[in-house]
């Protein structure tokens, strides 16, 4: 090959590239779109069936998200997929994990309760505010690296990968995991809860739990002494004191 046939396949890599980051920037916005209205209001269309459906499509978004952080699956994938753009491939993975339990979501007539007035209000706000407290908490670690965005734009420029640093700030001062406290307040602020949505509340909840404790093994490891250190001071989520997510001992 001479090197102009190598400049222009460099060249429509390049592209191929930008390409890539501009699609998954544009489908994580559609993705948090749907999935706003989606908790707010359920499905677009009432799909009546079975609930073990509904049950499967919760799972697979939990389960896909995992794989893709565990540190060895993440080892293996990134033999083919350059570091660079390991980011998008989970956002783009992440994203259609969610779309297909959109489309697919069974609803259910099973109304648990349903709150008016004075109360339903409040856990409106409730609702809203979540949603503020997510954005911000991802602010604060980097919204940029949740989606692939930051490694991205540094290999369209030709620049270093930046390396991500440990230093709490902000609602990280107080508890180590504000990202899923606030995604819990999403699922359970809801004015009204239908069986359907008690399934995604119940198993999503248990999922952010086990996740809390995941994220603080792998923190543990990559950062080491300073995370441990912020583990003794900091619990995982407010008024827990005891467990692997509330304050835990260096040696722990």
């Amino acid at each position: 090959m001479n090197d102009r046939n190598v400049s222009a396949s460099r060249g429509w890599a390049w592209f191929g590239g930008v390409a890539a980051g501009l699609t998954t920037q544009g489908l994580f916005l559609y993705t948090v779109w749907r999935l706003f209205w989606f908790l707010r209001d359920g499905p677009s269309e009432s799909l009546l069936g079975s609930l073990g459906w509904d049950v499967l499509l919760a799972l697979q978004f939990a389960v896909v998200h995992s794989l893709l952080l565990w540190p060895p699956a993440r080892r293996r994938l990134t033999r083919w997929i350059p570091a660079a753009f390991y980011g998008l491939f989970f956002c783009t993975a992440t994203c259609l994990g969610l779309l297909l339990m959109f489309s697919a979501w069974q609803v259910s007539d099973s109304l648990l309760w349903e709150l008016q007035g004075v109360a339903g209000a409040v856990v409106s706000v409730g609702f809203y505010g979540s949603w503020a407290a997510l954005f911000y908490s991802l602010s604060l670690t980097g919204l940029g690296y949740q989606t692939g965005l930051t490694p991205w734009w540094h290999w369209v420029h030709g620049a270093p990968q930046p390396r991500r640093e440990f230093r709490p700030r902000g609602a990280y001062c107080w508890m180590r995991h504000p990202v899923y406290l606030s995604f819990l307040g999403l699922i359970w602020f809801t004015p009204r809860m239908t069986l359907d949505h008690a399934i995604l509340t119940g198993l999503w909840t248990v999922y952010i739990a086990i996740g809390s404790h995941l994220k603080d093994e792998r923190l543990a490891k990559y950062v080491g002494q300073p995370y441990l250190a912020y583990q003794a001071q900091v619990p995982g989520y407010p008024l827990i004191s005891l467990g692997p997510l509330g304050r835990r001992a260096p040696n722990s």
